[in-house]
């Protein structure tokens, strides 16, 4: 098991690495990760490459018997690079230059920075091929993060063409699929279409979602271009990595693309950053982890784990005792096998003064030094555990075409995709039930519920895929709009909704309603839920029944004989479907009862801790993480706040 540090030697005097490898060793671990932010270093001036800076960092760390994840440095370029070739820097919707200053400020279909970054890669890579030490070579640093998946820049506009030409071959295609016959938009070359750069109203739904393709392939395409590029000089028993980032659902970036040709998929875990008052909740930490599981179907590795608090402008909340030291153990639970911390010791200067780390400006051990100390001397006791496969039997899908049509057409000022992935992730996670968070191009095989929020873009061939799995005996849980759109994020035509998936569910759908700021309806349960009541909010699909079962109605004046939920018996499975954004205690309902039929592994705990189960050598484990500042009870046993326990049992 790796258990280490990212460690910036180059921010301080190097008669002090001698004292921060020894404290770093003493701490637990094994391993630094260096490199990712130092190409001045190795490059001063153009072709003059120096790397005797790392060459002497290197051998003091093998000194340590430290192993190291060596970092490729693309994500900050030098200034003479953006001095020699500003064509490189990108540009936001309105045109303006990201000048040199900040990071990532690169244009991902820029020629010349894709040749300086091969150059720089080769040598870089070419100069440790033989180096033991470094097991793990990592792509740049968080792909797309920070606004920089989008671009504007002459560039990209030329290369969108290009992509739309590829794509469509014909233009009178592009105009059939668009619709461009609305608000007369119809082009006579590729050449005339635009960027969708800030306009009066709004661009075609359709040219913004190929838009959103097009810099996800893009970014994908730089990657791997990179990744193709290492493996040609890099040592034989070398890995290749990248760090991805959280909030992934906010951007125009298919991560899953990169992470097929990764060795092995890295993550960086912030539950909390500058400006946030308080830390995400802890069923939506445990979502992101499972998402980045399910980007290979396995264990992967954190690089970035939070220690400190941290901000760059804002500071962010400070994690209290034991609480990041007890996000390490929730995040070894969902599926990490090797941890990184961030970051050794925070910086003095620069950007990231307020992102602090395991030592702070004071450069002495303290309350932060002796919990990952603890942490790393309790988890390597359990590597084998760790690093043992997580079976799940619930899958949670999503589709970024789906999530990119409603980022562009929200259709409710209410609505938030990653919020309404949430309604449906935390009753699950309240049973304590282990889930995949997958794309639905990933296998459904294996599963016995599927859990599809708000997938609005269901083509034929996905609804097949879903009839199948229902066929065979599976569960599924749609929530509201599902079904409504075709592959080119068009409404479906003479096909009532939800369309392809009509039958399966039981229900049509003729009348919908948005719930915007403060909006609410009252629901009431029928049948086996009778007289038990609850609320929606954000949205409210008025169904009718065509052969469902209803278990919720809406209660109003207008449209009291309108189900809100429905359950469908249809060949060997069932389908239910959530037609508003319903409460978490009706949904929390109707979960029980799905897991409950289709006898899925589960936990009843108290609100606030989460009991996560493995598997090893045909024995039970549970990780059981506190996520309160109270003393909890899980069975006679108390967990005190922030508290983490591996048992057995």
């Amino acid at each position: 098991m790796y258990l280490g540090v990212d460690y910036y030697p180059e921010h301080w005097d190097t008669s002090m690495i001698d004292e921060d490898l020894t404290r770093i060793k003493e701490m637990g671990s094994n391993i630094i990760r260096i490199g990712e932010f130092a190409w001045h270093l190795m490059e001063k001036r153009e072709g003059e490459y120096d790397f005797s800076y790392f060459d002497m960092v290197i051998k003091k760390a093998k000194e340590y018997d430290l192993k190291i994840m060596f970092g490729t440095p693309t994500a900050t370029f030098p200034a003479w690079l953006a001095k020699k070739h500003p064509s490189i820097l990108s540009k936001d919707e309105l045109g303006h230059t990201r000048v040199f200053g900040g990071r990532r400020q690169y244009c991902f279909n820029s020629k010349e920075y894709m040749k300086y970054t091969k150059i720089i890669v080769e040598k870089l890579v070419s100069h440790y091929k033989n180096e033991e030490s470094i097991i793990s070579w990592q792509v740049d640093n968080e792909f797309g993060h920070e606004g920089s998946d989008m671009c504007y820049c002459d560039q990209c506009e030329e290369k969108f063409i290009e992509y739309l030409k590829d794509k469509y071959e014909i233009i009178d295609k592009f105009n059939e699929v668009c619709g461009t016959i609305f608000w007369g938009q119809t082009y006579n070359d590729f050449s005339e279409i635009p960027l969708p750069k800030p306009t009066i109203t709004t661009h075609n739904p359709t040219l913004k979602l190929e838009h959103a393709r097009f810099r996800s392939y893009s970014i994908n395409k730089f990657g791997k271009e990179q990744i193709e590029h290492i493996r040609k000089f890099k040592g034989e028993k070398q890995e290749i990595t990248h760090n991805f980032f959280g909030g992934f659902f906010d951007r125009a970036y298919d991560q899953n693309v990169l992470s097929e040709d990764l060795d092995f998929v890295s993550y960086d875990n912030y539950p909390v950053w500058g400006g946030l008052e308080k830390p995400i909740e802890s069923h939506h930490i445990a979502m992101t982890l499972d998402y980045i599981r399910g980007l290979k179907n396995e264990n992967y590795w954190i690089v970035e784990e939070i220690m400190g608090a941290q901000g760059h402008d804002f500071i962010g909340y400070l994690p209290r005792p034991n609480q990041a030291k007890m996000w390490a153990y929730q995040a070894m639970a969902h599926g990490c096998k090797n941890m990184l911390f961030f970051r050794w010791r925070g910086m003095t200067r620069g950007a990231e003064q307020f992102c602090l780390g395991i030592i702070d400006q004071h450069n002495e051990k303290g309350r932060k030094y002796e919990e990952v100390k603890s942490f790393m001397t309790h988890i390597k006791g359990h590597e084998e555990l760790v690093k043992s496969p997580i079976k799940a039997q619930v899958a949670l899908l999503y589709d970024f075409d789906n999530i990119w049509s409603w980022n562009y057409q929200r259709q409710s000022s209410e609505f938030n995709f990653t919020k309404e992935v949430l309604r449906l992730y935390k009753p699950f996670y309240d049973l304590n039930t282990n889930m995949d968070v997958i794309s639905i191009k990933k296998s459904f095989k294996g599963y016995k519920v599927l859990v599809v929020p708000v997938m609005s873009i269901i083509d034929e061939e996905l609804a097949k895929k879903f009839e199948n799995f229902v066929k065979d005996g599976g569960s599924i849980v749609f929530s509201f709009r599902s079904g409504i759109k075709d592959r080119n994020n068009n409404l479906n035509f003479k096909n009532p909704f939800p369309s392809h998936i009509r039958q399966m569910t039981g229900i049509k759908i003729e009348e919908s309603e948005s719930l915007g700021q403060g909006g609410t309806v009252e629901i009431i349960g029928m049948g086996e839920y009778n007289g038990k009541k609850g609320k929606c909010e954000v949205w409210r699909d008025l169904i009718s029944l065509e052969g469902a079962k209803e278990l919720y109605r809406y209660d109003d004046k207008f449209y009291n004989t309108k189900s809100c939920i429905t359950e469908n018996e249809y060949e060997s499975g069932k389908v239910y479907y959530v037609g508003a954004g319903v409460d978490n205690s009706t949904i929390g309902q109707v979960v029980e009862k799905i897991v409950i039929e289709n006898n899925i592994e589960h936990i009843k705990s108290q609100e606030g801790l989460e009991v996560y189960m493995r598997h090893l050598n045909d024995e039970r484990w549970f990780f059981i993480t506190n996520h309160t500042d109270e003393e909890l009870d899980y069975n006679n046993t108390i967990i005190e706040p922030y508290e983490s326990k591996i048992i057995k049992g």
